[in-house]
């Protein structure tokens, strides 16, 4: 009995032994959780091969950037820039629908490979993160309901009144520089048109594009004559702090479609788009 009970123990061991082997194995084999270095240059589309996948972080209530079409669909022409990068990288794009105000910190984690979102580059998140060469520029727009078009006429008039503006982004830095301003700070820009027609905010200050897609598909707001001024105008692509290899990439598709203008065609199709 003694020699059976130490055969059969032997037998265990040796089967654990080689369970474990075999699990290493697969492991080894690539099944094993990505490390963020391992994931970033997966996703960043720097191995090569086919499986390769990049995602896109954004935040889809921003047209003609990126919103949802009448099919619930994203798109706008920040999705179609990315589709380039994706294509000249050979991967498959993916999006991430977010708040805006998580997109960076969402990259900083790896959870994403690239923020386009109409990103300005302002010298904190450059701080933070890469970014790419300047893709576009568009002014900045004062939005307010048509009764009080002439009232807010100026950056002046604006003065310790209710201004509603996106959490994290530049309008939100404009506004924090006007004297006596109380600001409404909200994630999506949906809900900043509604706080400003149920007269919670006298105005909102909103990228010029997008406020023009705002204007034409909901009564009862306008653009004012106020402009607001930056010295952050643009808009970026940004990257992991570190992935060259993803920078660089994305700076030579962006040359491309500028210099192509491919960009000014999917900003002409987005607005289009948008506005039905």
């Amino acid at each position: 009995m003694k020699k059976w009970g130490i055969l059969i123990v032997a037998l265990i061991m040796v089967t654990s032994v080689l369970a474990a082997c075999g699990q290493n194995k697969n492991n080894a084999g690539g099944n094993a959780p990505a490390t963020e270095n391992q994931g970033a240059a997966d996703n960043g589309g720097s191995n090569g091969g086919a499986g390769k996948k990049l995602i896109l972080g954004l935040s889809a209530d921003f047209p003609p950037y990126e919103f949802r079409d009448s099919k619930g669909e994203i798109v706008g022409f920040d999705v179609e820039i990315a589709k380039e990068i994706a294509k000249d990288l050979g991967a498959e794009l993916e999006i991430k629908d977010m708040l805006f105000d998580s997109l960076l910190n969402e990259l900083e984690s790896g959870r994403i490979d690239l923020v386009i979102s109409g990103l300005s580059p302002t010298p904190e998140r450059a701080e933070q993160v890469d970014l790419s060469k300047i893709y576009y520029k568009a002014e900045q727009a004062v939005v307010t309901v048509t009764e009080n078009k002439d009232k807010y006429a100026t950056m002046e008039s604006l003065e310790g009144v209710k201004i509603g503006v996106q959490k994290s982004s530049i309008q939100e830095d404009i506004a924090k520089e006007i004297a006596g301003a109380k600001l409404t700070s909200l994630g999506k820009i949906s809900d900043i048109i509604m706080q400003l027609q149920t007269g919670r905010v006298d105005a909102a200050i909103i990228e010029g594009p997008v406020a023009e897609s705002f204007v034409k598909n909901v009564d009862g707001i306008t653009i004012t004559d106020a402009k607001p001024v930056t010295e952050d105008e643009g808009y970026v692509v940004g990257v992991k702090k570190g992935n060259t290899e993803l920078l660089d990439q994305v700076n030579t598709t962006l040359d491309r479609l500028i210099e192509d203008g491919s960009i000014d065609k999917f900003v002409t199709e987005a607005s289009e788009l948008a506005e039905q």
